[in-house]
């Protein structure tokens, strides 16, 4: 298990109001030895100001998942879809042959949300998808049809326990509180990267909210 404080996340932003922490290689940050960790090759913590936002840009080739931690983000994209996504709500974004979107803070209120990217497997539908699941239940299981991932969202009350996959990759996100897994324990914005995991926990002290990925296949490129 390796841990990643959110203090080491590589700075970002673009653009007046906006600041984004990178978890890894991104953009112009690159590092060798942090490109990915199983089909995960980005995990973005993004905070916009009231009407700050992403210009409309291209993807393709990409399972794009997003959390919004508080405020509200409005989503545009070219499948059509218009759509305002709040907290508890999981949006999913497949790229395939190419898609663009635009992603703002059309609120009052300052934005947080998690963006995670993940590598689709071989032989992927090739046709841009979105879909909005609206105030996921705490436990319930979120399928990446087109990757061999699995998110669990966790909302854990003070000493709760919750058992995590058992998984060639995990990645377990602290959204809000603090949870320990295996003797270490995390605050926002902290992730733990747990290769072979078997057997292990996390404990929540206090309230707490994590995003866990279960992957059982590694992200390959070309």
């Amino acid at each position: 298990m390796w841990i990643q404080r959110s203090g080491a996340r590589y700075p970002g932003g673009q653009g007046a109001g906006i600041e984004t922490r990178h978890a890894f290689s991104f953009s112009g940050y690159y590092d060798p030895g942090n490109v990915r960790f199983g089909s995960l090759v980005a995990c973005n913590e993004e905070r916009l100001a009231p009407g700050a936002g992403f210009a409309e840009h291209p993807h393709r080739d990409m399972e794009i998942v997003t959390w919004v931690v508080e405020g509200e983000l409005t989503h545009q994209d070219s499948t059509g879809a218009r759509t305002v996504v709040r907290p508890g709500d999981v949006q999913r974004l497949s790229a395939g042959s190419g898609v663009r979107h635009t992603e703002r803070n059309a609120g009052a209120e300052p934005l947080t949300f998690v963006q995670m990217w993940l590598m689709p497997g071989p032989g992927a539908v090739t046709d841009p998808a979105y879909e909005v699941v609206r105030g996921i239940a705490d436990g319930t299981p979120y399928a990446l049809e087109r990757t061999e991932a699995v998110l669990h969202v966790r909302r854990l009350v003070n000493g709760e326990r919750t058992a995590l996959p058992d998984a060639p990759w995990v990645y377990a996100h602290a959204v809000r509180g603090a949870a320990r897994i295996d003797g270490e324990t995390l605050t926002p914005g902290d992730a733990a990267r747990i290769s072979t995991a078997e057997g292990l926990e996390a404990r929540a002290e206090g309230p707490a909210e994590l995003l866990i990925w279960e992957m059982h296949a590694e992200s390959g490129y070309g």
